[in-house]
C-alpha cells in the first residue's frame, strides 16, 4: 500500500516538473463512476492536446510482459511475482473516462509509468515508460481541445472528487470481478461463445477480438 502511494507521489512530482501546469491540468488518484462499478486513475492531465491517462507502477527488479498477456511478471532476486498486465487496467480506464466525459477515445493517451528500480527484460509498447515521462507527454502536439471543452472536462473532474469513498470502489471492485453478465474490463456484455474444434462452451467478452476476456 506504501509503496504504491509513494509511487503515485513521485510521478506527480514528475509531472509537476516536466509540464507546463498552464497547459497541462493535473488530476490525482481520481475515482470515476460507471455503469458497471467504479474505476481510479493514478493520474489525469486535461490540455489542447487531449486527455492522458497516467498509471503509476512503483515495482523493482526485472519485468516481462507483452501488450496481450493478462499478467505480467517481476523477478526480484530469482522470485517471481505476477501482476496484471497494466496495459489492460488503463483500456478500461480509457473506456469509462470516454463514457462519463463524453470524449472521443482518439482524444484520451494511455501511458503506464514504471517509477522503481526496473528493468524491461522483453519489448514492451512505447507507451510503458521507465523515464521521459514529460517528454513522451510532450510529443502529442496536434491541439484536438478547446479551451471550452478543457474547462468542461475539468468541471467534471473536479466535480467527482470526495464523491466516491475507496470503501465504495473497493465494493465495486469485487461486484464487477463477481458479473457474469459484463465484462470487467471494457464493460461490454458478456455472451455465450464455443470453441469450433471442440464444441466447447465458455464466456468471453462481446468486444473479442480487441478484448479477450473469458470467464473460468
Amino acid at each position: 500500500m506504501f509503496e504504491g502511494w509513494f509511487g503515485e507521489r513521485k510521478t506527480q512530482f514528475n509531472l509537476w516538473f516536466s509540464l507546463n501546469k498552464e497547459l497541462y491540468r493535473r488530476f490525482h488518484d481520481v475515482i470515476i463512476p460507471s455503469s458497471n462499478g467504479t474505476t481510479q486513475v493514478d493520474h489525469i492531465l486535461v490540455s489542447p492536446f487531449g486527455l492522458f491517462i497516467v498509471e503509476t507502477k512503483n515495482l523493482k527488479g526485472w519485468i516481462f510482459g507483452s501488450e496481450s498477456q493478462s499478467k505480467w511478471t517481476q523477478v526480484v532476486y530469482e522470485n517471481k511475482y505476477s501482476f496484471q498486465n497494466p496495459l489492460k487496467q488503463t483500456y478500461r480506464q480509457k473506456k469509462v473516462l470516454s463514457k462519463y466525459l463524453n470524449l472521443k477515445e482518439s482524444h484520451i493517451e494511455t501511458v503506464v509509468c514504471f517509477v522503481g528500480d526496473s528493468q524491461f527484460k522483453t519489448q514492451l509498447p512505447s507507451n510503458v515508460l521507465s523515464s521521459g515521462l514529460g517528454r513522451y507527454i510532450k510529443q502529442f502536439k496536434d491541439t484536438v481541445l478547446s479551451n471550452d471543452e478543457i474547462e468542461r472536462i475539468c468541471s467534471l473532474l473536479i466535480d467527482t472528487e470526495g464523491k466516491i469513498s475507496k470503501r465504495e470502489h473497493i465494493q465495486s471492485l469485487h461486484d464487477r470481478h463477481t458479473s457474469d453478465t459484463v465484462c470487467p474490463r471494457c464493460e461490454s456484455d458478456l455472451v455465450e461463445r464455443t470453441v469450433k474444434e471442440t464444441g466447447t462452451k465458455f464466456v468471453g467478452c462481446s468486444g473479442y477480438p480487441k478484448c479477450r476476456f473469458t470467464l473460468n
